[in-house]
């Protein structure tokens, strides 16, 4: 049988869909608790592009979990659907249509759409089909996802959104919904609100509130409107360093506007005006000028009266916050190195008309003291570190630490009156909150670094008046909160994830202006966005494939009422379709382990909680959620703007989809990254093309047998007498690697699972195969026994490959076989030990003969004395304290007149003994070590072609030429070659 991934795994994907095997429907009455369902889900893809091999680990990890769970006996279910809500696919259509060749690369140079299916994607539900089709669905059929494709929906399909429309009048009538200005991140190109998965870059960005802190023109005596001062506002994180400002900063080519804001005048940036016009802010424009006429003017710090000194900065990106900084060189190590550098360019202050010594004479101004520092923190921190010049890579670290110090353990000088000596983490917002009132701060939002939207436009804060989740209501946090005490998190360490995205999670905008999606029930000006239809969609699931039957328009609020809460929850009587298909989501629900992506933590796995618990009862809330990693190419990120991705087509076109699950799988564990790497993937494909080859000898043999004429190698399993001990500790060790498969498996741990399976056991069968007769009838019964168990535990991994191999060695693809159990009468830790102990002899006796180059001729074994032997015995009872132990030894007068040779003796066998568990220590006792050398000693002579003689250490005939025999101890023999 000759190995062809790509004719075999074709093969088996029409088997497949022929038989509709993966089309799951409930076969008995069960409750919410029942273990024999499992519902495993995973975010549905974003078709916006095509599909890559960092998604294709996404989708696998659960199919891996899926697929064992059938073979546990589970009616399992795993859907797939397609998220096309919101604008990401309307911005690639449009930039499409405008043939921008960043997108006509992406398309046709990374995923190969030509020019003539080009034409089909300038819909934006043609657009999404053609990557559905061709990329995520085909990609993952390839892969053999064992998906019931039966219920695959779209979120702008009309079912789905009748199915939305019932959520959200169902959260408004319970008041988790309200209406008010909220701040939103608002795309200028589109003029449209947008969330996570509609930006391009700057993804994982959040907005901040900043401070404003109104500096005045010098000569002015506050900021109050009335006194027509011109105020210049400077925003700041750090608003309790107001009394540490030494300078400004602006970008002398930069251009800024003299406007009206809220009945002020101010002097901003053009991006800070037009930002603060969409926050809400009344702002009337009048001059605008370069940012040169500003170098050198002076401005008044609004809380210490102080005039401070504008200077001219290349590094001022006047597209953040107001466009003017402020400088603080006490407490920032960038402000600090940025005033050195400035100190040091006399020449271009010239030129600006500034004064140098001016500038040479501003000095740091410290505002608080703080642990670990020195007198000015900022100094203190870039001199230690060494760091000199304002663009060393190493100065974001040092910043970032500093920051943490003075935040944590700051404490503010007594210049800040009642604040005096208290901490900056306790005081900032109420020091903040108190100037503010006093006229001298103010506030607006911005975000620390560029977002750009999907359809390329600049992503900027903005005030709506939008519909918001009021996931802020401190009782719906709580049950939340409830959601995660109760469900398994993998790993167990992103639990607290959850419960700290509850407790900073405040209202949530829920609707756009437009994309696609389902329209506000109430206002269809309105479009949901995103995340908040994709919420408890999982439900949707499990009656998707059924609903067809019913018309839409019956599709309303007392439909899913009554499906998803009973009869009692509507008025009169219930549509007895409803209560019909309640019957399908009982029995699926609740979601048994959801995968999903750590990054989704901070916002969709989490409303995905809040909605669970608002919506349903606790035995339907989620059971568990795995966290995946990211996934690197050679070393990189994977890209698809930049084409450094693969293609699952290709990677299996190339290898074979059971390697590129595989790869995928072993690689690391779920929620690590992994790195993918043409040459280890190839190396995998070898590992595997090895294991077909010599599974299809093993098969192959069976067949030629005399019991094995109908191809089932059907021989009888082999008495006890008949098999060896080399057999029996196959057959141990067997045991345990379904032992650790299953409990790793039962944890998602896919690399610790395949590891053992494969991996691990392929070390056992190399040293199975050099210790015996391969052609004993034993050995073959043996090895065909592992073989199929093996089958059975790598089915999940390797579909393809072992439900062939399953087939022709039983008749039944592994699939379709129980998931092995361990077998308590095949586990002997003794026999184990004793295999362990002559694995060792070889080793030991192989590094002896590369040490010396011998050619040996005589191997002879000395084996302890039984005194040394009673020694251990008293080292087991009584654990690894040396000084206890000879307490014990020396109470024996035979072992007191040793000595020094006892207690050398002691420490070499605590030594030994340190770390070993109780099982195997006790398997080590009833060890006759002396007799398991001697079964050993023809493989021995094979091993090494020589005669293996083997002797204890008091034997009275003992051939010991080179003194060797008293260096024996329990389980480390003593050794002479020659």
């Amino acid at each position: 049988m000759d190995y062809n991934p790509q004719e075999l795994e074709a093969d088996w994907r029409e088997r497949w869909a022929d038989d509709g095997r993966y089309e799951a429907d409930p076969t008995t009455t069960t409750g919410p608790d029942d273990s024999e369902t499992t519902f495993i889900t995973v975010p549905y893809p974003y078709p916006s592009g095509g599909m890559h091999i960092g998604h294709a680990r996404t989708y696998t990890v659960p199919d891996v979990y899926a697929r064992y769970r059938r073979q546990q006996g589970d009616d399992v279910l795993f859907p797939m659907a397609w998220h096309v809500t919101g604008t990401p696919i309307i911005g690639a259509v449009e930039r499409l249509e405008k043939r921008e060749p960043k997108q006509l690369s992406v398309l046709q140079d990374t995923y190969n759409v030509s020019d003539a299916v080009l034409k089909d994607l300038e819909t934006p539900m043609g657009y999404a089909r053609h990557f559905i089709e061709e990329h995520y669905k085909s990609g993952m059929q390839s892969l053999g996802l064992s998906i019931d494709w039966r219920r695959e929906f779209t979120t702008n399909d009309e079912r789905y959104s009748k199915f939305i429309t019932w959520q959200y009048e169902t959260l408004r009538e319970r008041g988790r919904l309200e209406k008010g200005l909220h701040p939103v991140k608002y795309c200028t190109e589109q003029e449209n609100p947008v969330t996570t998965h509609d930006l391009l870059e700057g993804e994982d960005v959040e907005y901040q509130e900043y401070t404003l802190i109104k500096f005045t023109q010098a000569g002015s005596d506050s900021a109050d409107s009335d006194s027509g001062d011109t105020v210049i506002p400077m925003a700041t994180l750090r608003p309790e360093t107001v009394r540490g400002v030494t300078n400004a900063y602006v970008d002398p080519e930069a251009t800024y506007v003299e406007a009206s804001v809220d009945g002020e005048t101010w002097i901003i940036s053009v991006e800070a005006a037009e930002k603060l016009e969409l926050q809400d802010h009344a702002v009337d424009r009048d001059a605008a000028f370069s940012g040169e006429n500003l170098v050198g003017e002076r401005v008044t710090n609004p809380v210490t009266g102080d005039e401070i000194l504008i200077l001219p900065a290349a590094f001022v990106d006047s597209d953040s916050a107001t466009g003017v900084v402020m400088s603080v060189p006490a407490h920032s190590p960038d402000d600090y190195l940025a005033l050195q550098e400035a100190k040091t360019d006399r020449e271009r202050l010239r030129e600006f008309g500034i004064d140098p010594d001016e500038v040479d004479a501003i000095e740091p101004i410290a505002i608080l003291d703080v642990e670990g520092y020195g007198e000015i923190p900022a100094k203190d921190a870039v001199e230690s570190a060494g760091i000199t010049d304002s663009t060393d890579p190493d100065l974001k670290a040092v910043t970032q630490s500093l920051y943490n110090a003075e935040f944590h353990t700051g404490r503010l000088h007594d210049e800040y009156g009642e604040y005096a000596g208290e901490v900056i983490e306790d005081v900032r917002e109420e020091l903040a909150a108190a100037y503010r009132e006093e006229g001298a701060f103010g506030a607006m939002y911005d975000f620390p670094e560029p977002v750009i939207s999907r359809a390329g436009g600049k992503v900027v804060v903005a005030y709506q008046d939008t519909w918001f989740l009021t996931y802020n209501d401190e009782d719906w946090k709580q049950a939340a909160k409830r959601v995660v005490e109760t469900m398994d998190t993998t790993p167990e360490n992103t639990r607290g994830e959850y419960t700290h995205t509850i407790d900073w999670l405040n209202e949530w905008p829920c609707i756009r202006n437009y994309g696609l999606g389902t329209r506000l029930p109430w206002d269809d000006d309105f479009v949901i966005e995103p995340l908040s239809d994709s919420t408890i969609y999982m439900a949707y699931y499990t009656i998707a494939h059924r609903l067809g039957d019913v018309p839409v328009d019956d599709l309303d609020r007392d439909f899913f009422d009554a499906l998803f809460y009973g009869s009692e929850a509507v008025d009169g009587e219930a549509d007895e379709r409803a209560l019909d298909l309640r019957a399908e989501w009982q029995y699926w629900y609740p979601v048994s382990q959801r995968f999903s992506a750590n990054d989704l933590i901070s916002n969709h796995l989490t409303f995905y909680l809040f909605h669970h618990a608002e919506l349903f009862d606790e035995a339907e809330w989620p059971e568990g959620i795995t966290i995946m990693g990211m996934g690197l190419l050679e070393g990189e990120k994977m890209s698809s703007s930049k084409g450094h991705v693969v293609l699952p087509g290709k990677a299996i076109a190339d290898y074979g989809a059971d390697t590129v699950r595989f790869f995928l799988l072993n690689s690391a564990e779920p929620w690590q990254d992994y790195d993918w790497r043409d040459e280890q993937v190839a190396g995998v494909e070898k590992q595997l093309r090895r294991f077909w080859n010599r599974s299809a000898e093993l098969i192959e043999a069976g067949e030629r047998s005399e019991d094995g004429g109908d191809g089932t190698a059907a021989e009888s399993d082999p008495t006890p007498e008949a098999l060896e001990h080399i057999d029996r500790w196959l057959l141990s060790k067997l045991q345990t690697t379904i032992e650790t498969v299953t409990d790793a498996l039962e944890n998602a741990e896919t690399r610790t699972a395949s590891q053992a399976a494969f991996y691990g056991f392929e070390e056992h069968l190399k040293w199975y195969r050099r210790r015996t007769e391969l052609d004993r009838p034993a050995a073959q019964w043996t090895l065909r026994h592992i073989l199929e168990t093996r089958l059975r535990l790598l089915a999940p991994f390797t579909p393809f490959l072992t439900n062939e191999l399953h087939e022709q060695l039983t008749g039944t693809p592994a699939e379709d076989a129980p998931w092995p159990a361990v077998d308590a009468e095949r586990i002997s830790r003794r026999t184990e030990t004793e295999e362990r102990q002559i694995e060792r002899l070889t080793d030991d006796i192989q590094d002896i003969l590369s040490v010396t180059e011998q050619d040996p001729e005589t191997i002879r074994i000395y084996v302890a004395a039984d005194w040394k032997r009673e020694v251990f015995e008293t080292v087991r009872d009584t654990g690894t304290d040396v000084g206890q132990v000879m307490g014990e030894v020396m109470q024996n007068p035979a072992l007191r007149e040793r000595g020094n040779e006892v207690n050398q003796l002691v420490q070499d066998l605590v030594e030994l003994v340190r770390g070993v568990d109780d099982d195997t220590l006790d398997a080590m006792a009833k060890i006759d070590e002396r007799s398991t050398y001697e079964t050993a000693a023809a493989f021995l002579e094979r091993e090494f072609d020589a005669t293996v003689e083997c002797y204890a250490e008091d034997d009275a005939n003992i051939d010991d030429p080179a003194d060797r025999a008293r260096k024996a101890v329990p389980f480390r023999p003593a050794i002479h070659i020659e």
